[in-house]
């Protein structure tokens, strides 16, 4: 999570920024739908009751912390 968080704040120059965000080319594998990285940051905000953009949430380097440890406690508990 925090490295997503600094990955985000890099812009979209960056291969690691494409890679993230970026949609995976090819065919989709036989039983559903390819997970990306990004898809998993929504389902955790999803779960925490944060309804933003996770990219624009990164920008925010104390707020996306207070994400990752409120994330973080969820997983622990």
């Amino acid at each position: 999570m925090k490295w997503a968080g600094h990955i985000a704040r890099t812009g979209e120059k960056s291969g690691a920024y494409k890679v993230l965000v970026g949609k995976s080319e090819g065919n989709i594998p036989l039983g559903g739908l390819r997970r990306r990285c990004g898809d998993n940051i929504k389902r955790d905000l999803w779960e925490v009751g944060w309804v933003v953009d996770w990219i624009d949430l990164a920008q925010d380097r104390d707020k996306w912390r207070a994400f990752v440890i409120a994330v973080m406690k969820l997983r622990v508990l």
